[in-house]
């Protein structure tokens, strides 16, 4: 609505009320509603840009450096305040925000320009969408024969190291950490001399997925790169799970895993020198998980 249609509409309400219009009045009345506009399509800052670990809304604290102190260490939501027996609108609206962004995290799908734009080669498990995904975790384990026979074209077989990325409950968390991370990852095996060949996007997968690669592929170490489930804390989170020949039946505790890989955890960039590392360890050990240490 312009100032203007606003005008026209105060002027019919002041005339419903009194009898009568008084230019002066309209004026005011214009000029205040004006005034009050915040944008013109409506939009409000973004509250989940506001870092937590920086916020105090406790009044008047006995101690606000040692609260803040705490506060740093931990994304707990300390120092929430209270209206009364509630929580503050505030805190209120960022925990609704927060769950927002988790759920967004896990229904909305790695896009297909994210995919072309790294490179990334696109399968996709027996998961038809994500609803099947979330009912079906068997399926989100699995591949269809056409589908693995595509894989052993993408990534030949017996290869050294393979390099997947899962979606995983997180599209957010590969969409966030994906562009540091596998830079970090090949130049730390170009270190070891070791080289990778193309990697493989996985759609709608489960960390189980990479056992069925194995046995399709043969490659000596599989590290998978998947978004893990959000919380209020994160919706960003990713992690790695790095095992040595992969196959379908394998333990979990032969897997081993960086977890927390996001801007407020492990950097990106960082997991991705340490992920070389176990990378080349696994390699010279001929192990991973448990029988490594």
């Amino acid at each position: 609505m312009n100032e203007k249609d606003l005008k026209q509409l105060v002027e019919q309400l002041v005339s419903q009320m009194v009898g009568q219009t008084n230019t002066d009045d309209i004026e005011s009345a214009v000029k205040k509603a004006t005034e009050t506009v915040i944008d013109n399509e409506g939009c409000i800052p973004d509250i989940t840009e506001i870092d937590l670990k920086k916020q105090l809304l406790v009044d008047n604290p006995h101690d606000s450096e040692g609260y803040l102190d705490m506060k740093s260490k931990t994304p707990a939501r300390l120092g929430t305040g209270r209206a009364g027996a509630r929580y503050k609108t505030i805190t209120a609206l960022r925990v609704r925000a927060d769950h927002a962004a988790a759920q967004d995290a896990v229904f909305s799908d790695v896009s297909d320009e994210f995919v072309k734009e790294n490179n990334l080669k696109s399968v996709q498990t027996l998961c038809k969408d994500k609803d099947e995904y979330l009912t079906r975790p068997d399926l989100g384990r699995r591949f269809s024969q056409e589908t693995l026979e595509e894989i052993k074209q993408i990534c030949k077989t017996n290869q050294k190291v393979l390099l997947v990325v899962g979606d995983g409950l997180s599209s957010s968390a590969i969409e966030a950490n994906l562009k540091d991370s596998i830079p970090s990852i090949k130049q730390g095996l170009k270190m070891y001399q070791i080289e990778l060949g193309d990697i493989l996007f996985v759609k709608n997968c489960r960390v189980g997925a990479m056992d069925a690669i194995g046995d399709a592929t043969g490659a000596e170490v599989i590290c998978l790169l998947v978004g893990e489930r959000p919380g209020l804390v994160t919706a960003e989170s990713m992690s790695a799970y790095i095992a040595y020949k992969p196959t379908i039946g394998m333990a979990e505790a032969k897997r081993t895993v960086v977890s927390n890989i996001h801007k407020g955890g492990t950097t990106a960039v960082e997991a991705g020198a340490h992920i070389a590392e176990l990378i080349k360890t696994m390699l010279d050990k001929k192990a991973s998980g448990i029988d490594l240490k």
